[in-house]
């Protein structure tokens, strides 16, 4: 029978995973930091609380929650929910091993009234989000506990939604955990009446967040669980207008779709809630600084790598693109990652680490990011801002909505500019 864990006597190791550190513990297991040599990554290794036949409604709960996400393993491979690599039990010890994600911070952090995030980073975020699920959807997964604790962003500020412990999949994954599983304060209202459910209900549970990343409140409130569940199958939220300045209408209507009480009148799946996030999103777009668009423009014209390109195409490229901005310190990009971004340096310095060693800088109108080119190539160096630096984040996939001219254009400057690099040659002026 394995031991519980003992703050005093720290794990080691798990499988073929060497512990480096804790970094968080939870009511269900404690996560780890860990390496693995062979894929020459740092992982998250979730230990699950050991649990004896004598305890057994929490023992079959928490091995019926492993097996869950261990049957997901390979399953779900999208950018936006948080890659499983590995799940095994060694003397008794459940574990799942998934990517790493430095710098994070759940949405938590942004659902207090002073620390809310402007309305267009949150459709950006609920936008990323409906399409994750969109796709765990596609493949007969329901995640079932959809709240702010369970989206995480990294230090880019990208989306990954984690714990699949109480998902329902394909072949009856998850069915048997009966009774009310999840967070009541996100349930659907046919989830806590424990109906059946549908993948509508994770829309219901993702306009739940973006209500309170909206306002800082839930949307639903009581003082015990009883008056919360019959809130959430009866009453009606308080129009986001009365509790925030500064949200668009539409905005906030997308968020009332989605909290609909009958199924039936929500977005009938997470592609339809990402296509009218996209129109408030457009809107918002519209409304950006004309100044600022014109500054941009003007930064990269004086760029040498967009010295051959139209006033046009400079347009479209911004179009594809996210201007950003980054502290010192900061990886732009991490060696072994997969990502289907290009940068352009537009202002500072960065330093080009492999194997943690400093190979090369690179200066504004250089430009980085070749994996890009290749579906599922990985990061082959770690480029890391030596100081306030300025690029250009250019999306592959939003660059392939560009005239074809356009993409051929880029593609070109793109390689001729990373041959001149690893070459040594002097650049163009």
């Amino acid at each position: 029978m394995p031991e519980p864990f003992r703050a005093d006597v720290p794990l080691q190791r798990i499988g073929k995973y060497e512990i480096i550190k804790e970094v968080a513990r939870g009511t269900t297991g404690t996560v780890y930091l860990s390496h693995d040599p062979y894929f020459r990554r740092d992982v998250a290794i979730k230990v699950y609380h050991p649990t004896t036949p004598a305890d057994p409604i929490r023992h079959r709960v928490s091995r019926q929650m492993f097996l869950s996400e261990a049957h997901l393993v390979g399953l779900l491979q999208h950018p936006h929910i948080l890659p499983i690599y590995d799940a095994g039990e060694e003397e008794g010890h459940c574990y799942i091993v998934s990517e790493f994600v430095y710098g994070a911070r759940t949405l938590a952090t942004y659902c207090r009234e002073d620390n809310l995030l402007p309305p267009d980073a949150v459709v950006e975020i609920a936008y990323k989000g409906a399409r994750a699920l969109a796709y765990a959807h596609s493949r007969g997964v329901i995640h079932r506990d959809i709240k702010p604790s369970n989206l995480m962003l990294n230090v880019q500020s990208e989306l990954r939604i984690i714990d699949f412990g109480i998902a329902l999949g394909p072949n009856g994954i998850g069915s048997s955990i009966e009774g009310i599983a999840g967070s009541p304060s996100y349930m659907s209202p046919e989830q806590v009446q424990s109906a059946s459910l549908s993948n509508r209900s994770d829309i219901y549970s993702l306009g739940a967040v973006m209500y309170e990343l909206l306002t800082g409140v839930r949307p639903f409130r009581g003082a015990n669980l009883a008056k919360l569940m019959h809130q959430i199958v009866y009453a009606t939220p308080a129009p986001i207008h009365t509790l925030r300045d500064g949200v668009p209408e539409e905005l906030e209507s997308v968020v009332m779709t989605a909290l609909s009480k009958d199924p039936e009148k929500r977005y009938a799946s997470g592609q339809d809630l990402a296509a009218a996030l996209t129109g408030v999103h457009q809107k918002f777009r519209a409304q950006v600084d004309q100044v600022d668009q014109q500054e941009h423009f003007a930064r990269l014209r004086r760029l040498p790598f967009f010295h051959e390109f139209s006033h046009a195409e400079i347009t479209e490229i911004l179009r594809a693109s996210d201007w950003e901005v980054h502290e010192p310190g900061t990886d732009l990009v991490r060696e072994g990652e997969i990502e289907d971004r290009f940068y352009v340096t537009i202002e500072g310095a960065l330093a080009v680490h492999k194997d943690d060693a400093l190979i090369g800088r690179l200066g504004a109108g250089d430009c980085f990011g070749e994996a890009a080119c290749l579906s599922g190539a990985r990061r082959q160096a770690t480029i890391r801002a030596e100081g306030p630096v300025t690029v250009l984040r250019v999306s592959s996939t939003r660059l392939e909505q560009a005239s074809p001219a356009c993409q051929l254009h880029f593609n070109k400057v793109f390689l001729r500019s990373l041959v001149s690099r690893l070459q040594g040659a002097p650049k163009r002026d």
